[in-house]
């Protein structure tokens, strides 16, 4: 069980060193850097259920889940049983195999506005792919987002786009020209008279509307009632396409993701990892009228050698079909415990008297260090980074991973046990009396 004294970290930090010399900042994504939170990256060798283990052999009790899509837990065996099957069999052919199918059938059978799917390798793929689609579709420009919603690093999403440039204090990024956002427009979230507004400025101009259903990118954010309703109806009025980045969300949230959680049906849908079992992998999919544009069906190109890689099909179809087959299992039992966790970690803030909010939905969770409540990302920018920072390194030092910036969700899954729950709200009482040091 995880260990509840400090942990270890002699051989992450010679990793960490290695990589440096070789890796920008040693690392392949910027938040793993722990530039925000400080302290010596963690080196991950192996993990299972819901443990994770070190390079200096620290237990924790992982709450990011290679970032959500790891519903069922680290090294679940019947994912790995199909990987290696089709591994077997060879791993890559830039060919089609029968796999895409399964798995296609398997998506579309749980969001039932999608007539097609089309396979990529990443959720930027994805969203990137949707959005030209959404434009040769309407044959408009424009595009609106909303500041804190991360969709990607493609040049045109890198405006005000959450997590990774607010945790590294990047104003979007260096290399993307003004050109390239100038048809990008940044609203705020949770704000439809800011939308209605874009719509009345560019008539007519307005390919699509992105956003996540759920932010998980300035922390876990939930739209306002009727926020996504108003959505839907102003894109329907203006015929634009209104996109869902359930990269996050899908399969998550509820097995039909975010759109079945709130009966609302979009355009086009984005997904991610989730749907590969953990593997990289992404999706796009929406109505026949629309994905029927695509090549080779019709003049939007969008191509992939790795797209429908067949270890990603059969990982993603083991995960679906647990999930569909398990879901009045699954589901209410992740609300449970989520609910437990983060109320249980609120009320030790609460006893210590450390200023803490929470947003959550379903499985997906942020303890914001902000009296709140915080619902865009002007409220989420007012969180306390140093006090979390605090936080986060303490409940490291007690054997729980938390994902290592303010602004990004945690997310609770099936292996997760009564047991992590209240080891880990013990942990934040402890961590608790070290923020107010």
């Amino acid at each position: 069980m995880p260990s509840t004294t400090s942990r270890k970290t002699e051989q992450s930090r010679r990793l960490q060193q290695r990589a440096e010399s070789m890796i920008p900042g040693g690392v392949n994504s910027p938040v793993r850097a722990f530039r925000s939170v400080g302290g010596d990256p963690l080196f991950i060798v192996r993990g299972k259920g819901s443990h994770i283990w070190d390079a200096d052999e620290n237990e924790f009790i992982d709450y990011i889940g290679s970032w959500g899509p790891l519903i069922l837990g680290h090294a679940e065996a019947n994912v790995l049983d199909a990987i290696v099957a089709a591994a077997c069999n060879g791993t890559s052919f830039g060919a089609s195999t029968p796999s895409e199918a399964d798995l296609a059938e398997l998506v579309l059978g749980a969001f039932p506005h999608m007539q097609k799917v089309r396979f990529v390798s990443s959720g930027t793929e994805a969203t990137m792919s949707a959005i030209r689609l959404a434009r040769a579709y309407t044959k408009r420009k424009y595009i609106v987002k909303f500041e804190g919603c991360y969709h990607g690093h493609a040049d045109a999403l890198l405006v005000k786009a959450g997590s990774g440039v607010a945790t590294l204090g990047i104003p979007g990024s260096a290399g993307v020209p003004e050109e390239f956002t100038q048809f990008t427009l940044a609203l705020p979230f949770n704000n439809l008279s800011v939308v209605e507004h874009a719509f009345q400025k560019f008539k007519h101009q307005i390919a699509c509307v992105i956003v996540e259903p759920v932010v998980g990118n300035m922390g876990c954010v939930p739209a306002a009632d009727d926020y996504l309703v108003g959505l839907r109806m102003l894109t329907e009025r203006e015929r634009s396409v209104l996109i869902f980045d359930e990269v996050m969300t899908g399969f998550r949230v509820s097995f039909g993701g975010a759109q079945e959680l709130y009966n609302i049906r979009p355009d086009l849908t984005t997904m991610g990892k989730i749907i590969g079992g953990g593997l990289p992998v992404g999706a796009y999919g929406g109505p026949k009228e629309i994905m029927d544009m695509v090549a080779p069906l019709g003049p939007m190109y969008q191509a992939g050698t790795l797209s429908g890689n067949p270890l990603a099909m059969a990982a993603g179809c083991a995960m679906l079909k647990q999930l569909r087959d398990r879901k009045g299992e699954i589901y209410p039992r992740l609300e449970k415990l989520s609910g437990e966790l983060v109320e249980g970690v609120a009320a030790a803030a609460k006893e210590a008297g450390v200023p803490l909010c929470h947003n959550r939905v379903g499985s997906m969770f942020t303890w914001f260090f902000n009296k709140g409540p915080v619902t865009d990302w002007d409220s989420a920018s007012k969180s306390n980074t140093e006090a979390f920072g605090k936080f986060f390194r303490s409940m490291l030092d007690s054997g729980v991973y938390l994902p290592p910036s303010q602004y990004e969700a945690a997310f609770l899954g099936a292996a997760h046990t009564e047991d992590d729950v209240q080891r880990t709200i013990a942990a934040a009482k402890q961590a608790f009396e070290a923020v107010k040091k």
